[in-house]
């Protein structure tokens, strides 16, 4: 994309372009196992928005969503990878999707629940990162049910077992992972919802930073930058998302 010096004031006003990483949802990043460096889809990406701006790239890497999204929020970073939600809206501009991520529930192998409708009556503790999309959409969707909320969603299923809670949530990749480590946990089928996962600036940028990281995303999914990314990190659990038309 044709990039012009208003808008590297605009999206990078420091002259370095300030990525937020978020360690808490391992389908987008994590620590390389060797390194200990961060890695994965979203550091991809930043670094592909760096190179494609001719801009050094420094990251602040986070453990939680929340802690990323008060980044933004605080004009901290210049761009973070976040799930739109209309709360993180107020102070955050999205670009359009880049990856779809399910939503999904996890209980005890000899628990009742079976089916994701279940889940909302009254007496269940539903555990679920702090900050989290999750967190965000079960807040204003359970009815009956309470929610118990981790520090970090890593720690969903530490906290769901140590407390002796009901049902977890969170990522599906992320809960069949560590089903797999305890033994004993079973994932619901289906899904509670779906997860846009977007690229996103402070709104005091402007609207043309956003129009430029909106066709950032929508070339990188047009490529299959996106699609390959996913492959590289041996990613399941998640998919790249429609195409959608930037103005």
């Amino acid at each position: 994309m044709a990039i012009d010096s208003d808008l590297i004031d605009a999206l990078a006003p420091t002259g370095v372009l300030r990525a937020a990483i978020n360690l808490g949802n391992p389908i987008l990043a994590y620590r390389h196992p060797e390194t200990g460096e961060p890695a994965g889809v979203s550091v991809d990406m930043a670094r592909a928005l760096a190179l494609s701006l001719g801009l050094e790239l420094t990251l602040s890497v986070f453990d939680s969503a929340g802690q990323s999204v008060e980044a933004a929020s605080s004009n901290q970073v210049d761009i973070g990878f976040f799930a739109i939600d209309p709360l993180r809206g107020k102070d955050i501009a999205f670009s359009p999707p880049y990856v779809l991520i399910e939503g999904s529930y996890m209980v005890r192998e000899g628990s009742a629940i079976t089916r994701n409708e279940q889940v909302d009556e009254a007496g269940i503790q539903v555990t679920v990162g702090k900050g989290s999309a999750y967190d965000l959409y079960l807040t204003r969707a359970l009815k009956q049910a309470g929610i118990v909320r981790a520090p970090t969603s890593p720690t969903v299923v530490d906290v769901f077992l140590a407390q002796g809670l009901e049902v977890a949530a969170g990522v599906r990749q992320q809960l069949e992972s560590d089903a797999r480590r305890h033994g004993h946990l079973r994932v619901l089928p289906g899904r509670f919802m779906v997860i846009e996962q977007a690229m996103g600036t402070p709104k005091v940028r402007g609207p043309q930073a956003l129009a430029s990281l909106s066709r950032f995303v929508e070339d990188m999914k047009a490529s299959g930058k996106v699609a390959e990314a996913l492959t590289v990190h041996g990613i399941q659990g998640a998919s790249v998302a429609p195409a959608q038309p930037v103005v």
